[in-house]
């Protein structure tokens, strides 16, 4: 009889952290010693500097003499934003109020040549406003009717509350109310005259003893989606909006005066949708008006981009490092190493977790190089080539540059799991990239909106949400999609998804790897 032979693996001399520590050390060695991984990482941090410093997209700002300059107004929270629109004024001198009717509400939208065609934005506004003077960017407080939003309240630009719902009409009018009491403004919303409710309060600290206040009406941009089969576009356009208003009622002291109409914000090419006015009735006002009262926004609704458009080159920078990640483990077995490394390590789970730690490592590293290069001096180049890029703080800079990094790396350790899942470069290669790159290729390139949306919500491209610099307001009508720099999940919520897909990946991966032989 023969006796029959085994094989015992030789146990890891190594325990707890010092043992770990220096399998790390053991694949990081067999990283760098290997030119085309480091060549194709250095070359993934070239693509994302070469394609976020290039030109790129092309403006007008500032590219025809001091008149084309492009500046938007600073509001008392530091933000941008957007300040256009028709006021009626007169001074008030300390506490007091303004009462008026609205009687109704119309405007004109742009068709696809020249012309117009009635019709109403959603957030087309007419109300009465008390405003810190007539600069652009001071604080205000405002009770409106809307175009499709009902009774609001707004102040200083970003706040936005909701009062009865409804439009306006003859037979069925609005009555607004506006009263001041020191910093505090509060806004009234009636459809009788007599029965009032409270909308909100609004607190404008270091208001003014005397303020301007009055009837006003603006009217957004118009912005529509074309959703096709294979692909989604947009149009946008100017609009306007014409109120009318009575029954206007002055409570406090407002010193003697005539109304004056004011343009805020106008432009001095403005197109005729871009015009507004007003004229004085019996007992009131008709007041047309263009624009907004409201933050500023990149997109078909605004102007310019925002520091996102720095990143583009991020997806293609991990392609190659996707590729490096894949490559990593698949090596091994393409090359029959991988018996080695079980030899002189048989704890296969610890195996993985050390070449998870260095492609991260390294991916991350490489990723916020490129990251912080292109978010630094990007935006200099877009505004050299006329292109308005809106103002970011700090600390979105930092989370930007942070959160790429963070994504790069975790998906190369996805990309790693699914190496070791499939045990084939090319096949990994391609699933890889299958799984992380293409869904967002999809979403930016032309799927209509829900399908773009729906992808960037459940694939692990969703992490691209943590490059998302600027929020959405829901009282701005806007094209908030990927191509404009807006992702349907919040920055790290976008991360937790591909950090579910990676984790996964690599549970699979281990237990595959400890069933499988070598």
């Amino acid at each position: 009889m023969t006796a029959g032979t085994s094989t015992v693996e030789r146990e890891d001399t190594g325990t707890g952290r010092d043992g770990f520590a220096r399998l790390v050390r053991a694949e990081w060695t067999k990283f760098h010693t290997v030119r085309g991984w480091v060549i194709g990482m250095v070359a993934a941090a070239g693509v994302i500097m070469g394609l976020g410093l290039s030109p790129g997209r092309q403006g007008s700002c500032g590219q025809n003499g001091p008149d084309s300059v492009c500046a938007l107004p600073v509001g008392p929270g530091g933000q941008e934003v957007t300040d256009n629109f028709t006021f009626v004024r007169r001074p008030l001198a300390g506490d007091g109020g303004i009462t008026v009717r609205v009687t109704s509400l119309t405007g004109l939208l742009p068709t696809s040549g020249e012309g117009t065609r009635p019709g109403l934005v959603p957030w087309a506004k007419a109300g009465i406003i008390i405003k810190d003077g007539t600069r652009r960017g001071s604080a205000y407080a405002a009770i409106m009717v809307t175009g499709a939003h009902g009774v609001r309240m707004q102040d200083d630009y970003t706040h936005d509350t909701a009062g009865p719902p409804g439009g306006v009409s003859v037979a069925s009018p609005r009555w607004l109310r506006l009263t001041r009491s020191g910093d505090d403004v509060s806004g009234y919303a009636s459809s009788d005259g007599t029965h009032w409710a409270r909308v909100g309060t609004a607190r404008l600290a270091g208001l003014p003893a005397t303020v301007q206040a009055g009837p006003f009406a603006t009217s957004p941009q118009y912005t529509q989606v074309i959703n096709q089969p294979l692909s989604t576009g947009e149009v946008s356009g100017p609009s306007q909006a014409t109120a009318a208003l009575d029954h206007v009622t002055l409570q406090g002291a407002w010193p003697a005066a005539t109304w004056t109409g004011d343009e805020t914000g106008a432009f001095s090419n403005a197109s005729p949708l871009q015009r507004g006015g007003f004229q004085q009735t019996a007992g009131g006002f008709t007041v047309t008006g263009s624009g907004d009262i409201a933050p500023a926004v990149p997109g078909a609704a605004g102007l310019g981009t925002t520091i996102t458009q720095t990143l583009v080159g991020t997806f293609a920078g991990l392609i190659a490092m996707v590729v490096v990640a894949t490559m990593f483990i698949t090596a091994e077995y393409r090359r029959g190493l991988v018996r080695t490394t079980l030899t002189a390590s048989p704890r296969r789970g610890r195996i993985l977790a050390a070449k998870a730690v260095v492609i991260a490592a390294v991916t991350f590293v490489t990723g916020l190089a490129g990251a912080a290069v292109v978010v630094v001096f990007g935006p200099g180049v877009l505004r050299a080539n006329g292109v308005y890029v809106h103002a970011t703080t700090t600390f979105t800079e930092v989370r930007l540059v942070v959160g790429t990094a963070a994504l790069l790396a975790v998906a190369a350790v996805l990309a790693l799991a699914l190496g070791m899942v499939v045990r084939r470069g090319v096949i990994a290669v391609t699933a890889a990239v299958v799984v992380i790159v293409l869904p967002y290729l999809l979403a930016i390139t032309g799927l209509p909106t829900g399908a773009a949306r729906w992808l960037l919500r459940i694939t692990p491209a969703s992490a691209f949400a943590v490059q998302q610099s600027t929020p959405q307001y829901s009282q701005v009508d806007n094209v908030y999609t990927p191509v404009n720099g807006y992702f349907p999940l919040a920055p790290w919520a976008g991360f937790a998804v591909l950090c579910a897909w990676a984790a996964l990946a690599l549970g699979l991966a281990v237990l595959l790897f400890r069933r499988r032989d070598a």
